[in-house]
């Protein structure tokens, strides 16, 4: 398939390419475009044949449901059966932005854009090219991330070139995302509500909002075979590099040492080798591993949005280095961190070394 490639950027949109993307979404084609968080790999909600085609071209499991995006809360009155105090609560709150919230779906929402499930995903994103799009589309969008499944999220339009050229109908290639890390989902089918899938926006951010709220279990625990996913990520190996990687979690002193151990035997070994840390504990590793170990930092500890926004990016860059092993540090499981060690748990196929 021939790939039509476009660039354009939030603070100057090209409508030509906004129309030419619509018309492909329309006609039930499949368009790449940025978001906030990450880049999707977006195709009309209301189309089955065409959530269909999502799924192809990410080689993504049919039972792995999908985000439908909207542009106004108008949008979202005929996708959903009710919509909560609860929800409305939340959509006041945090909407356009980073959340997504699980309702039951109405009957015009197709089963192979939800996965099979009686609920659906639905966000409000804040990217002004995503809003365009919708909105020039004349349709909710169904928009998982535009990454080949089982690797890291899209965060640069490189990333999405590099997964779907040759997959897709159109990239709207709108340069660097500004969060890198995908939305919070919460399930409002529920009371009280659940985070199924952690993000930007935190338990304790929802929390100050509405109460009690509780998180699923699966968040960093590997699940069950037959385990029935109700949001995106939950089931399947997900973000992950192309090179072993393993997390060591507990002292940092003990975690540096085990790590440079571990790195530097592989090195020596002849295998390309990684080691991902933070600002704060880079001279941890200063002269004490082979000099073919490539030591990459995420970001600040006292920034940990930094770390977020880089996660995805620093995993793509190991894979451009044919990295064969890679080592790092667990991170702080508290506001933004639950989310990073989600993503990064997933990553390494849920290896983490407890010390």
């Amino acid at each position: 398939m021939n790939t039509v490639i476009e660039k354009t950027s939030e603070t100057d949109i090209d409508m030509r390419i906004i129309r030419r993307a619509a018309e492909i979404i329309r006609d039930g084609g499949l368009v790449a475009f940025p978001t906030e968080t990450v880049y999707g790999l977006g195709a009309n909600a209301l189309d089955g044949e065409a959530a269909r085609k999502i799924y192809a071209a990410k080689g993504r499991p049919s039972d792995n449901p999908l985000i439908v995006h909207i542009a106004d809360l108008k949008m979202l009155e005929p996708l959903v059966q009710e919509i909560s105090p609860v929800a409305e609560t939340l959509m006041k709150k945090f909407w356009p932005g980073p959340m997504t919230l699980i309702f039951k779906k109405s009957d015009i929402v197709p089963r192979q854009t939800t996965g099979g499930l009686d609920t659906v995903a639905v966000r409000y994103p804040s990217n002004q090219i995503a809003l365009a799009l919708i909105r020039e589309a004349g349709t909710a969008i169904a928009a998982p991330s535009g990454n080949l499944s089982g690797r890291p999220s899209p965060t640069e339009g490189e990333h999405i070139i590099e997964d779907m050229n040759g997959r897709i109908d159109m990239i709207i290639d709108g340069g660097t995302v500004g969060m890198g890390l995908e939305s919070t989902i919460v399930d409002v089918t529920v009371q009280p509500p659940m985070i199924l899938r952690p993000g930007f926006i935190t338990r304790e951010m929802l929390r100050e909002t509405v109460g009690e709220i509780d998180v699923d279990p699966a968040i960093l625990k590997k699940p069950d075979a037959g385990f029935q996913p109700k949001a995106p990520g939950m089931k399947y190996r997900h973000y992950a590099p192309k090179a072993d990687y393993q997390i060591y979690r507990g002292k940092i002193e003990k975690v540096a040492q085990a790590i440079i151990r571990a790195a530097n035997e592989k090195a020596a070994q002849g295998f390309k080798t990684g080691v991902i840390t933070v600002d704060e504990h880079q001279s941890l590793y200063t002269d004490k591993l082979h000099r073919d170990v490539i030591v990459v930092s995420m970001g600040s500890l006292k920034n940990p949005e930094t770390v977020a926004n880089h996660l995805f990016k620093v995993l793509r860059d190991f894979d451009k280095e044919n990295a064969a092993f890679i080592f790092g540090e667990a991170f702080s499981e508290k506001h933004v961190g639950q989310a990073i060690m989600n993503r990064l748990t997933k990553a390494a196929g849920y290896q983490v070394i407890d010390l």
